[in-house]
């Protein structure tokens, strides 16, 4: 929930969180971020003598307050008095992406309110304008080519394309022989080689991970082996699949291979044997409980530490290398949203940008103008 400076709940902002985290069933993780924006937003307005409607209509002023003011000032219960701040020419507090989805939580409280009731339906035409299509990917228009028309925000700053920032392979490999149990080793390819955020594989029970060469004697029709993403509520070390949406995820010979070596380790402890979930406690209590998101950040931070990398390798990372992987096997951009999760295949569009390797491995493979001609000398 969001508190003003009274400590009281905010309703405008409790009614769309609710509506986010109930209405919607959206991931505890995105309800947490929207309030936290939102908190934002009233901060300034509050700080600025304005109400949260005249805010909505002066975005513009409220953006260049987010890229020029730090935490330092914008946190809750800081003050101004006797502090210089930031302006344009300074290095951003905030870089576009975080501002953009600030923006996003922002207009999602003004729609809410406006269809809820307790604001003016002026207020949609001050955040959206009315737009064509022609700059949406193709993928993401109609199939009869003609042009239709969309809702566009009407704040928003340019976000500049840089390579998704995944983990290498030499640097999975590094994890790998730094990894000091079976488990662990798992838990990277999991990731890797799946494509699994951490909560999905915390989230995992064994009955969702398929093995066998043949599955319909479990009552499964996919063949070969494979995983099932799925959403649960109250997991007891609050994990959560991110996606409403179950997938399965096909699974290759080394995950396979890890799969049944992480078995026969956690046979050895006998606290262990019993559960559904996945991937328990083994080597720190309570052995045996599931484990918890956070720990799979832990996890990876000491490999990295052992395999001398310079940064931890962090579970996002590790995703992106799937999806990029995938991508420069030659997936299709619908394939790659599949096998991630993903709602749009906007979200996977960021993988498409080929690996520098291959760049050059095409300009290499481009004959010369002497070769084309048949010119040997």
């Amino acid at each position: 929930m969001v508190l003003d400076e009274d400590l009281a709940v905010v309703p405008v902002a409790d009614g769309f969180l609710r509506q986010v985290r109930f209405g919607r069933d959206g991931a505890e993780s995105t309800t947490k971020s929207y309030a936290h924006s939102i908190a934002l937003f009233l901060r300034w307005c509050a700080r600025t003598g304005r109400t949260w409607q005249a805010g909505a209509g002066q975005l513009g002023l409220f953006m260049t307050w987010l890229a020029h003011v730090g935490p330092a000032v914008s946190r809750d219960g800081a003050t101004t008095q006797g502090m210089v701040l930031a302006g344009p020419g300074s290095a951003p507090a905030r870089g576009a992406d975080r501002v953009n989805g600030v923006l996003t939580a922002v207009r999602g409280m003004v729609v809410h309110a406006v269809a809820a009731g307790p604001a003016s339906g002026d207020l949609v035409a001050l955040v959206y304008e009315v737009a064509d299509d022609r700059d949406l990917p193709g993928a993401a228009r109609g199939e009869d080519g003609r042009m239709s028309w969309r809702m566009r925000a009407r704040h928003r700053l340019h976000e500049p394309e840089t390579p998704v920032n995944r983990a290498s392979d030499e640097e999975i490999v590094a994890l790998l022989r730094a990894c000091l149990s079976a488990r662990d080793r798992l838990i990277v390819l999991l990731m890797a080689r799946a494509g699994l955020r951490r909560g999905e594989v915390c989230g995992l029970r064994r009955s969702d991970v398929h093995l066998l060469a043949d599955s319909r004697p479990l009552g499964c029709e996919i063949a070969r082996a494979h995983l099932h993403v799925v959403r649960r509520d109250g997991n007891p070390n609050r994990a959560w699949a991110k996606s409403r949406r179950q997938r399965v995820v096909p699974l290759d010979f080394l995950t396979v291979q890890a799969s049944d070596t992480y078995a026969l380790e956690r046979m050895t402890v006998s606290r262990a044997a019993g559960g559904d979930f996945l991937l328990v406690n083994l080597f720190r209590g309570p052995v045996g409980a599931p484990m918890r998101p956070g720990a799979i950040g832990d996890l990876l931070a000491a490999a990295s530490r052992r395999a001398g990398l310079a940064a931890a390798v962090t579970p996002h990372q590790l995703r992106h290398a799937f999806g990029s992987s995938a991508a420069d096997a030659g997936c299709g951009i619908d394939v790659v949203a599949d096998l991630l999760g993903h709602a749009s295949v906007s979200s996977s569009q960021v993988y498409l940008h080929p690996d520098p390797g291959r760049l050059r491995a095409a300009v290499d493979a481009v004959p010369s103008p002497r070769e084309r001609a048949g010119v040997t000398s």
